[in-house]
């Protein structure tokens, strides 16, 4: 199978709410920022795919708006999936894999500030049974959650924990937008529910942001990045959609994503786990064997910051990042989508 790496990242701070700027803006500044890492021009990538939602924006073909942050001349070959960018990421490593282009570039945004989120978040339910009850993002994750407490996996303690762990460490990140030092007690005591057992300190933060990856076929990756972060596994696994049919304690998902990924095959260095309310962290861990000497989320992971259809593709950047800057040799890199873990994208990252 042919090399494929990821040579360049670039992301935007993120923010509760961006200063107003539309998507071509958010889209020209990481673009060009990645492309600026690695000395290309919109010229010499063969390939353009993104990820969004225009439910966020709150308008149709807003993702069409956000090409208007590329070249405008000649045309170029383009794609978009209607969800993370890390998915977007997939597509362009199977568009390489057909062996006539060296280089892709992905990108994705997400704006949550500007629109009602558990409203939209409602409308990946079940249109028949599940949309009229109302159940929003974090009243679904609020069952998982006390799912995970009623079979002893874990305790509110647990969750506060790495609350604490995950903001502490995005002290280290420019970019992260909740950070710095949390009591887990002082959590524990003075928080009130969201929806319990859920405080607002287990739960994401609403966050705009926007992010871009390129990724480089064998050789073109070794001329561009001193470093490159080789993708030698990827897999992207589905569970049922109806939250009844699941044993939410646990991500069947994930744990066939990461086999297929190869993690297990040898020691894991770190791993940036798109986990948006903190007990997830506890069920991917599990799900994709990541014991204690493996770095969770270094960076501060999605509780400390979480534009929607972004978060994930960040998730691919900062692990890639471990990789380029030497600090890791082997990483896992892994993204979400829809109620409870239901889909789980996972990669694994090497140096060579």
């Amino acid at each position: 199978m042919r090399d494929i790496a990821i040579v360049a990242f670039s992301q935007l701070p993120s923010e509760r709410r961006a200063e107003p700027r539309d998507e071509a803006e958010m889209v020209e500044a990481i673009v060009n920022g990645a492309l600026g890492q690695v000395g290309l021009t919109h010229d010499d990538v063969g390939f353009t795919v993104s990820g969004s939602s225009d439910y966020l924006v709150g308008r149709p073909f807003s993702f069409v708006a956000a090409v208007d942050g590329l070249k405008a001349w000649p045309p170029i070959r383009e794609s978009h999936v209607e969800m993370d960018g890390a998915f977007a990421l997939y597509e362009a490593w199977v568009r390489l894999l057909h062996g006539d282009i060296d280089v892709a570039l992905v990108f994705s945004f997400g704006r949550g500030s500007l629109g009602p989120i558990p409203d939209i978040m409602n409308l990946q339910n079940d249109p028949y049974y599940v949309q009229p009850l109302g159940l929003d993002a974090i009243s679904a994750a609020a069952l998982q959650a006390r799912a995970l407490i009623d079979a002893g996996k874990a305790t509110e303690r647990d969750f506060a924990d790495i609350a604490v762990r995950s903001r502490r460490d995005a002290m280290q990140n420019p970019n992260a937008q909740v950070k710095g030092e949390f009591d887990a007690k002082k959590i524990l005591k003075e928080e009130p529910y969201l929806s319990s057992p859920l405080r607002k300190s287990f739960c994401p933060p609403i966050t705009d942001g926007a992010a871009c990856v390129i990724l480089a076929s064998g050789d073109k990756a070794r001329a561009l990045c001193k470093r490159p972060a080789f993708i030698r596994g990827i897999d992207h696994r589905v569970e049922a959609h109806s939250l009844g049919l699941r044993d939410l304690t646990q991500s069947p998902s994930a744990r066939l994503a990461g086999e297929r990924a190869g993690v297990g095959k040898a020691k894991v260095d770190v791993a940036e786990l798109h986990a948006p309310f903190a007990h997830q962290e506890i069920i991917l861990k599990e799900a994709l064997g990541l014991d204690e000497s493996v770095k969770i989320n270094p960076s501060g992971g999605a509780l400390a910051a979480n534009s929607i259809m972004t978060a994930g593709l960040i998730r691919f950047g900062e692990a890639a990042a471990r990789i380029m800057d030497g600090s890791a040799k082997r990483a896992v890199a892994h993204c979400t989508s829809g109620p409870c873990l239901q889909q789980n994208l996972v990669a694994v990252l090497e140096a060579e």
